[in-house]
C-alpha cells in the first residue's frame, strides 16, 4: 500500500485515519470497528463491502499502547 495514498485515505464513517494490514489486504479503521477489503490493489471504501472486526482482531491490529 502506498504510504501517500494511505495518508490520504479516511474511514468514510469515522473520518478517522485507517491501518493497513498487510496479512488480511484491508484498511482497518479503529473508530468504527470496520475493515475495507483492497483488491487488486485499490481500496474499497463502501460501507456495504466492509466487515465487522472482533475485539481480538482490533487487539492484533491496534497499535501498542
Amino acid at each position: 500500500m502506498d504510504k501517500k495514498l494511505l495518508e490520504l485515505l479516511v474511514c468514510p464513517v469515522t473520518k478517522t485515519n485507517l491501518i493497513y494490514d498487510s496479512k488480511a489486504q484491508e484498511l482497518v479503521s479503529l473508530a468504527a470497528r470496520l475493515a475495507y477489503p483492497i483488491r487488486q490493489g485499490i481500496p474499497i471504501m463502501l460501507g456495504d463491502e466492509a466487515r465487522s472486526l472482533s475485539d481480538d482482531e482490533i487487539d492484533r491490529i491496534a497499535p501498542a499502547r
